[in-house]
């Protein structure tokens, strides 16, 4: 029997959060929350997720200071992580790209654009 696949979902917002772990749940990966950066951190500390949705602004930590701290954890490099945010100037995705982020969604998203992205980085 193969594993079940985790994805923490890191949101200040919980109707973001509730929305994406719809999707989510509907392609088989069990769910974790936080509602900032800090406590996705707190979270990574003692087991990483498969992958990580991640919003860029939140309170109390943000989602690139989160990145940049959770890539530099030992086996930090391993969870793919998407940024979804509604950032879309050019120097904002590569900023993401730069500090890690695996891929970039932008808010609102439906369940076609993360099927889509989880198809293109092999998850699916």
């Amino acid at each position: 029997m193969t594993r079940q696949k985790t994805c923490l979902i890191v949101d200040d917002s919980k109707i973001v959060r509730k929305v994406t772990r719809k999707i989510f749940e509907t392609l088989g990966y069990e769910i974790s929350e936080a509602e900032d950066g800090a406590v996705a951190l707190e979270a990574c500390t003692k087991t990483f997720p498969d992958l990580i949705m991640l919003d860029w602004h939140m309170p109390v930590m943000n989602g690139i200071e989160f990145l940049r701290a959770m890539r530099q954890l030992p086996g930090g490099g391993a969870p793919v992580v998407i940024f979804c945010t509604t950032e879309t100037e050019f120097n904002r995705i590569q900023e993401a790209i730069m500090a890690g982020a695996n891929e970039y969604v932008m808010k609102p998203f439906d369940d076609d654009i993360i099927k889509g992205k989880l198809e293109q980085l092999g998850l699916l």
